[in-house]
């Protein structure tokens, strides 16, 4: 069941990112908005601020889904048209801002209007049915009295800048006995998005490694590794390497990683989170939990570096330019 937090705790917004429980405890917070008749939220680890609306500046070519710049403390910042960009037709007037900071870009999104926070298990938050390729949502929460949908934010940022999906795409070129010896490594993945994890494991796979395993959910993950470490011989024949992302239904990254820390089998194994939320804070919370490394989304140049160096003990391919 949710905890709910009044209105009035969003003014404070800010001062309220940490106090989530401790990390590896499953739990996470979400600021609840509303576009029409639906509910949305977002993680709290995303949001910089909730603002009012306020004028925005048109910038000719933009994407469609942008209303134009917007100026806060000094810095020109772009605004998200979310009711343009989910299609919802005839709604209300949009009052407020969502100041978001997700992939280390600033953004905004223009919203109806902001309710209020929730103190959510993420294993209470369902993965979204398969309703169709352009869904933009990856889980639901059921609340006693109605849904709230969780947006793919990394993905309609991924649709405005293409820039991130070209790093999330682009590598250096291997040499032949490079791509030999990665096809022989074990690798676990685990993202929700399924547009992200689908570029993740396919520039994985061209990269040379050959034995990934992807899941959209910490939990599936888990079980999985759990099969794993009850396999004979050194788990390293079975197992060379985790990268998760930390957002997640069902189990976050945090949990995971905490879980495989605990495991007598698979403690040693490197463990790479790889996320748009890490910033300073979550970076501290990835290392006391025990984080091999952390990355923040696109750089999966750096993310191949890295699986190269915990596997091989230093890096296959050519220095990233």
């Amino acid at each position: 069941m949710a905890k709910e937090k009044p209105r009035e705790g969003i003014a404070t917004l800010g001062d309220s990112k940490g106090i989530l429980l401790e990390s590896g405890t499953n739990e996470f917070e979400i600021v609840e908005f509303s576009i029409g008749s639906v509910n949305y939220g977002i993680n709290v680890a995303k949001v910089r601020e909730v603002i009012q609306r306020l004028a925005v500046t048109a910038m000719p070519q933009a994407h469609p889904y942008i209303d134009g710049l917007f100026t806060l403390r000094g810095r020109a910042i772009p605004l998200v048209n979310l009711p343009r960009c989910l299609n919802v037709a005839n709604t209300g007037e949009a009052k407020n801002i969502i100041v978001t900071e997700i992939n280390n870009y600033n953004i905004g999104f223009l919203v109806e209007n902001v309710s209020r926070i929730h103190r959510i298990s993420w294993k209470d938050m369902e993965p979204s049915p398969e309703v169709g390729d352009q869904s933009r949502v990856v889980g639901i929460i059921k609340m006693p009295d109605r849904i709230v949908l969780l947006l793919d934010f990394e993905t309609i940022i991924a649709e405005i800048n293409p820039e991130i999906n070209a790093k999330l795409t682009t590598v250096s070129e291997a040499a032949a006995d490079v791509r030999a010896t990665r096809a022989d490594a074990h690798v676990v993945v685990a993202e929700d998005s399924p547009m992200l994890r689908d570029l993740l494991v396919t520039t994985l796979h061209d990269s040379g490694y050959r034995f990934v395993r992807d899941f959209g959910n910490g939990q599936d993950a888990w079980e999985y590794l759990q099969g794993l470490a009850n396999r004979d011989g050194e788990i390293s024949k079975h197992l060379s390497i985790i990268v998760s992302d930390v957002e997640m239904p069902k189990m976050d990254g945090h949990r995971l990683l905490k879980l495989v820390r605990n495991s007598e089998r698979l403690q040693e194994v490197p463990f790479v989170l790889f996320s748009s939320l890490i910033n300073e804070e979550m970076r501290l919370k990835g290392e006391a939990l025990g984080a091999s490394a952390q990355i923040s989304k696109p750089e999966i140049g750096q993310l191949i570096d890295l699986l190269d160096k915990f596997i091989f003990g230093k890096p296959q391919g050519n220095p990233q330019k």
